[in-house]
């Protein structure tokens, strides 16, 4: 198959650090949110929710489905490959854990919470619901984002690479 040119792979290149920033600053975004803003009354906490929501929907989504497209054109345009070095197969599985992961839980629980907070107010804070979602929340952004922040590390050190004979 044809590679991308030099030029192509800088477009690339670009492209692919543009998307994984959205994704990055996404979760740094939501993962402050959830440890210092405070709510002190029930605008307050829906105004809080309704603004994770939409970075979920506007950065961090657009940004996993940008890094994952121009990553698979990294696999399939240039010498990376899909599985050549280690610590490209340790991306692919940081990237695919984070989009189901985010799909098919970290979303969900997020996206519940607006309504109730809309519906309760503060007493949303005393509803099971909003609460367990408020948990998994304070303990999942963070181990996403120190996974994301990892992929990011071994994208520009590169490690465990193949030692040439």
């Amino acid at each position: 198959m044809k590679k991308f040119s030099a030029k192509g792979q800088r477009w690339l290149k670009c492209f692919h650090l543009f998307f994984v920033c959205l994704w990055v600053a996404g979760v740094v975004a939501i993962a402050l949110m959830i440890y210092i803003m405070k709510a002190t009354n029930g605008m307050e906490l829906y105004g809080i929710d309704i603004s994770k929501k939409f970075i979920d929907d506007f950065i961090i989504i657009p940004g996993a489905i940008g890094t994952f497209l121009t990553g698979v054109l990294y696999a399939i345009f240039t010498k990376w490959g899909w599985f050549k070095h280690t610590w490209i197969t340790v991306k692919w599985a940081i990237t695919l854990f984070g989009m189901v992961f985010g799909t098919f839980w970290l979303g969900p629980w997020l996206n519940a919470m607006p309504p109730i907070s809309m519906m309760k107010g503060l007493a949303a804070l005393s509803d099971n619901t909003y609460m367990h979602n408020q948990q998994m929340l304070s303990v999942w952004t963070p181990l996403t984002l120190v996974l994301v922040l990892f992929a990011l590390f071994i994208s520009v050190l590169k490690p465990w690479r193949k030692k040439r004979a």
